[in-house]
């Protein structure tokens, strides 16, 4: 059988201004906004194809939208950070309180916050591997 997730592709859903909550996103997350494209694109080193890249996409999509139909779901966005309780300092100070308090797992930390648009966002500070 071959493989049938081997990582995230996107992450999409809807916004009422797709271009503002994007820029929300780069100011406050540092998230890679692509400046001609209203989407976000990570690259990563793709182990299926060495030399190769992979990309994933995040973008909201117009509020009107029918791409996502039948479905009326909504999601939670989890992203990777490098120091949770840094960047949950800086936050505070730009007037962004997390939801709850923190939780720390034995894989990782994690804290919520909301975006502008009632969204909730999951940071995860995975927890480092054992040194060897």
């Amino acid at each position: 059988m071959k493989k049938r997730v081997t990582g995230i592709g996107g992450v999409f859903f809807k916004a009422k201004d797709p271009r503002a909550l994007l820029d929300w996103y780069a100011k406050h997350l540092g998230v890679p906004v692509a400046p001609d494209h209203p989407s976000a694109m990570f690259m990563w080193p793709d182990p299926d194809y060495p030399g190769e890249l992979g990309l994933t996409v995040f973008s909201p999509f117009a509020a009107d939208t029918d791409y996502f139909q039948p479905s009326q779901s909504s999601f939670m966005i989890n992203f990777r950070v490098e120091n949770l309780e840094e960047l949950l300092a800086v936050l505070k100070e730009e007037g962004i309180d997390p939801v709850g308090e923190p939780q720390h797992e034995a894989y990782g930390s994690f804290a919520w916050i909301m975006d502008p648009e009632g969204n909730k966002v999951e940071l995860w500070e995975p927890k480092a591997p054992p040194e060897s």
